[in-house]
């Protein structure tokens, strides 16, 4: 005799079932992402206050490394581990890593926000709990779409993928704002108002999220997990420091460990997808990049990240350093009205995501994704064409425009990729895809960086100098000033600091002018005037090179095939499958057929024939 017996009580507020949960999980995964993405920028605006605050100065000798890694430590982290987490989420549940990403997450910012100490210790104690920050983030990026991807069905997934990639994508953008207006009321706040949403998020998140995704169990991977953590890391930190002048050179590209980090990380990449091809249960499936689909989606990914995250900071030196003083606001006063003018580039995004979300739904993401990333090529031009003290109409009409192709770029191509994989690879997918967009931000860092100072260095002396020695300073202090590496110049305006007070002040040549003169230096007109054209000719190299990587990225795009949705379930009823799945704008069905061993074998972890690219 049986007994029947009832199953203990289950702890979320909806079953997978519910008609409502699959919009539970979308509220629940755009506030993660909103939350990650915005403190990957929030710091950015708040740097001049956060070093105030802990009595440092970033531009002092030997502190610049500190302001490096203020800058990149978050995305650095997210970065590297967002791959070893999605493939967690596939073997421990997708769910148990996001709700745990929340928690650690509101660790590390109660931490940032209680710092204990100032100068080169309290900077540490700011690095070090970004870090931790960064691998709550990690959590986050690497398992919210996959979560969202097995509540959706896939003619649904587009508007919901959109509706997170848009929170993903003007989340840096917001964060912008936020920074500029918390900075003002304190430092620490910052860091604080990430505290009460992310104890809301673990909330929310550990009552109604349920896991109902197709697990991957299997040992970790540990070789491939350190190689891959170990080879990314040194890769993108050897990059960013080549920002840094190394000898006579501008940039430190010449660096011996710069050339040695970039070559260790390369090898022991290379190391890494041998170890993955051979592993019984690898960290990622290399198989994945035979699906077209997947592969080129990823390449137009990260060639899209890397130009977005190039203009995000070449329009914050471009505003703080130079439009924004010429129009009568205060150097300490352009952090938030940059973030402030930046509106535009949020405004497109809000608009083109969810929108073409949706489309690509019934049309599949290439025209869409293709398209997006077209018009983000123009806009860059276009920007070159506009002058440096432009009206800001003619500013705001273009990065809307940016705005609007990257929203059209987004919400479509982060679709495809998740469409493009078996359920049960889901998490590492997804947090592949979050590495290549972490890792384009933090790769456009060192890129423009080192572009931006290459271009000015060869008109920017020769200006700064015939600036000063025009308004009193000695030839041998200008000539000093002028030589030295342009860096420091660009990080000035960066942190809305005015750049003469910054060079000139540490030598006691401004006390020793004329009250007349040392004013005009330090005032809102000399700088920016005197670097208008310098700055040009550094936006022509920077803008051409990422006008040049988003056109690559629109050919990549093109080149993924039509619309394509891997399918498991085919054993079953493969065709009533493919008649729930939809059918494209042709009348085709959206998914492709292969035998169900092929399918056995994709579901298991195991070498699989890839579907063909066609619908």
């Amino acid at each position: 005799m049986t007994t029947a017996t009832t199953p203990p009580p289950s702890r979320t507020l909806f079953s997978k079932e519910h008609p409502h949960y699959k919009w539970v999980a979308l509220s629940n995964t755009t506030l993660g992402m909103l939350m990650a993405t915005i403190n990957s920028s929030i710091v950015i605006i708040s740097l001049p206050a956060i070093f105030t605050g802990i009595k440092l100065d970033p531009l002092g000798e030997g502190n610049v490394s500190y302001l490096l890694w203020m800058l990149m430590g978050y995305m650095l982290v997210t970065a590297v581990l967002v791959v070893t987490f999605g493939r967690l989420g596939d073997m421990y549940g997708r769910v148990r890593i996001y709700n745990l990403g929340f928690v650690v997450f509101s660790v590390g910012s109660v931490a940032l926000a209680f710092d204990p100490f100032t100068s080169g210790a309290g900077a540490m104690w700011l690095i070090a709990w970004r870090f931790v920050q960064g691998i709550g983030g990690a959590m986050l990026f690497a398992n919210s779409t996959a979560i969202l991807t097995d509540a959706f069905p896939a003619h649904r997934r587009g508007m919901a993928l959109g509706i997170n990639q848009v929170a993903a994508i003007a989340g840096s953008f917001i964060g912008l704002i936020v920074g500029g207006l918390l900075a003002v009321i304190d430092w620490r706040a910052v860091f604080f108002v990430s505290v009460p949403i992310g104890i809301t998020g673990t909330i929310w998140s550990y009552i109604s999220l349920k896991e109902v995704g197709t697990r991957n169990p299997g040992k970790l991977d540990w070789p491939g997990n350190v190689t891959f953590a170990v080879g990314l890391f040194a890769l993108l930190t050897a990059i960013t420091y080549g920002i840094q002048p190394y000898g006579d050179s501008s940039t430190g590209w010449t660096n011996p460990w710069v050339i040695g980090g970039i070559v260790g990380g390369i090898v022991l990449l290379a190391v890494f997808t041998f170890i993955e091809l051979r592993a019984r249960a690898p960290m990622f499936n290399m198989r994945l990049f035979r699906i077209r689909a997947f592969a080129m989606a990823n390449l137009a990914g990260l060639l899209a990240s890397v130009g977005r995250g190039g203009l995000q900071f070449m329009l914050i030196i471009w505003l703080q350093g130079i439009w924004l003083p010429l129009h009568g606001f205060d150097y300490a006063e352009t952090p938030l009205w940059a973030g402030i003018y930046m509106l535009p580039i949020t405004i497109g995004f809000l608009i083109a995501g969810p929108l073409s979300g949706v489309l690509s739904d019934r049309f599949g993401a290439r025209l869409f994704a293709t398209l997006g990333l077209v018009v983000v090529a123009i806009t860059f031009v276009l920007l070159l064409v506009i002058p440096v003290n432009f009206d800001y109409w003619q500013f705001a009409i273009i990065t809307g425009l940016s705005g609007l192709g990257s929203g059209m770029f987004g919400a479509p191509n982060r679709t495809a990729i998740m469409n493009s994989v078996p359920a049960n690879q889901r998490g590492a997918a997804s947090g592949m895809a979050g590495t290549v967009q972490n890792a384009g931000t933090s790769l456009s860092i060192g890129l423009f960086f080192s572009l931006l100072i290459s271009g000015l260095a060869a008109s920017l002396p020769s200006s700064l100098y015939n600036g000063l020695t025009s308004h009193g300073v000695p030839a041998a202090a200008a000539h000093k000033i002028a030589e030295l590496p342009p860096v420091g110049t660009v990080f000035a305006a960066f942190l809305g600091y005015n750049p003469i007070q910054s060079l000139l002040g540490p030598t006691g040549v401004l006390a020793r002018l004329p009250k007349a003169d040392a004013a005009a230096l330090t005032g809102k007109e000399f700088f920016p005037q005197l670097i208008q054209q310098p700055f040009h000719d550094g936006l022509v190299v920077v803008f051409i090179a990422a006008a040049i990587m988003s056109l690559i990225g629109a050919v990549a795009s093109f080149g993924r095939g039509k619309k394509y949705v891997h399918v498991d379930e085919l054993v079953a009823a493969p065709h009533a499958i493919a008649h729930e799945q939809g059918r494209d704008a042709s009348g085709t069905a959206s998914v492709d057929a292969s035998d169900a061993d092929e399918h056995r074998r994709a579901q298991a972890g195991a070498p699989e024939r890839t579907a063909p690219d066609r619908t």
